[in-house]
């Protein structure tokens, strides 16, 4: 599995209250393709559930503490985001079935690939999980569908490559509508202290309340 490699030492450590990790650094590398988040995830998807203690995948963690922080909004629209995230959650407990569960990155996008002189590595195991494989592939559906990201011929690509289109499965609006939420509730919570993402975060809900017209929205990255 090409990804990054914690150095063979005794760790974590603490420093200063926190504990602290050590990896291997990478050589000079850019941020990865569409392609490249495809083929990581046909190396890590079939690989064997390790003997470690992964979670169950949860795709609305902190979403509810982002909607308290998200003070930018007004009270409607985090009552309604509330409502949506209920929502959501109910549905995820009877979601449909779908392929074989496996080990997910639980945040697979291009910014969490590098693209190293060797090749592309995988990062960020913040989220790894065990779950529906979907939610791994639901991250490049949105960027076509909802975000404008992806092209469709990059998006067809990436399903070829994989093998299965996720927007054709039944439980595609629910995951997508995770992922949404997801990144909705990320950029209103740090628009609360960085007011130069309040635009792009109110614009957010308005897209998911109905005030922006259809699909794709054209969102802006936040970093």
């Amino acid at each position: 599995m090409s990804a990054v490699r914690a150095l063979p030492v005794e760790q974590p450590v603490e420093a200063a209250g926190r504990p602290v990790t050590f990896w291997v650094e990478l050589p000079p590398h850019g941020i990865g393709t569409v392609m490249d988040v495809v083929a990581l995830l046909r190396q890590l998807h079939p690989l064997p559930v390790p003997d470690l203690p992964l979670d169950r995948l949860d795709p609305f963690v902190r979403v509810a503490e982002r909607i308290e922080a998200a003070m930018s909004l007004s009270e409607d629209d985090r009552a309604w985001l509330r409502d949506r995230h209920a929502e959501l959650r109910e549905q995820w407990e009877r979601r449909p079935k779908g392929l074989p569960e496996c080990v997910v990155h639980g945040d697979a996008w291009v910014g969490n690939v590098a693209r190293t002189p060797d090749g592309a590595v995988l990062l960020d195991f913040e989220r790894a999980s065990v779950g529906p494989p979907e939610w791994d592939l639901v991250s490049t559906a949105v960027k076509m569908t909802t975000t404008g990201a992806v092209t469709q011929a990059e998006y067809a690509e990436f399903c070829e490559a994989y093998g299965t289109d996720v927007t054709k499965w039944e439980g595609y609006e629910l995951l997508a509508g995770a992922r949404e939420l997801r990144m909705t509730t990320y950029a209103a919570q740090h628009a609360a202290t960085r007011p130069e993402w309040q635009a792009e975060a109110q614009y957010r809900v308005d897209c998911l309340r109905g005030r922006a017209g259809p699909r794709p929205w054209h969102w802006k990255g936040i970093m």
